[in-house]
Parts: C-alpha cells; sequence; structure tokens
C-alpha cells in the first residue's frame, strides 16, 4: 500500500469547537504522522500521512468534523510521504 501526505484547509466555523483536537484523535486512531493547527484567518491547516486509505478516511472526515464544528469548505493537495514526521501534533 502506497504511504501519501495530503495538505488540507478546512472552512467554516472549525476554530474554537476541538477541531484540532478531535483531527488528532482521527489521526492517531487511523495510524498517521503529521500535524494540525489554526490559521490566524480563521481556518484550520493540517498535514495528514500514512498508508493512502487512512489518509483518505480522516481527509473525508474533515469535511464533517466534530459536532460543534461547521466545515463550509476543504481544499487539499498531495504531497510526496513525508517520513520524517514520528506522530501526529497540535501545532500553533
Amino acid at each position: 500500500m502506497a504511504k501519501i501526505c495530503v495538505h488540507a484547509w478546512v472552512t467554516g466555523r472549525v476554530q474554537g469547537v476541538w477541531f484540532r483536537h478531535f483531527t488528532r484523535e482521527q489521526a492517531e486512531a487511523n495510524g498517521l504522522t503529521g500535524w494540525v493547527r489554526n490559521l490566524p484567518d480563521g481556518r484550520v491547516e493540517a498535514l495528514l500521512c500514512g498508508e493512502e486509505k487512512a489518509v483518505r478516511h480522516v481527509e473525508a472526515w474533515l469535511s464533517t468534523g466534530p459536532e460543534l464544528a461547521n466545515v463550509a469548505d476543504v481544499s487539499s493537495e498531495d504531497q510526496a510521504f513525508d517520513d520524517s514526521l514520528e506522530s501526529f501534533e497540535i501545532t500553533d
């Protein structure tokens, strides 16, 4: 199975609703590495790396997010796998 990374930006009511926390839970449950962070413009940005099927699963979850979120849009782009990442982190 191929390993990939997806760089994603999530727009909508996605800050102040535990979006980063639940994204990390989803990523860890699916064996992914990478990071998630809030952006100053109100979006959330994430890098999801791992087995392609697992990455696609979490990427799809971003469209819904946690219960309190209201996701308006997710844009993403595939990237080469980054094997330097060892865990999934919430960053600032």
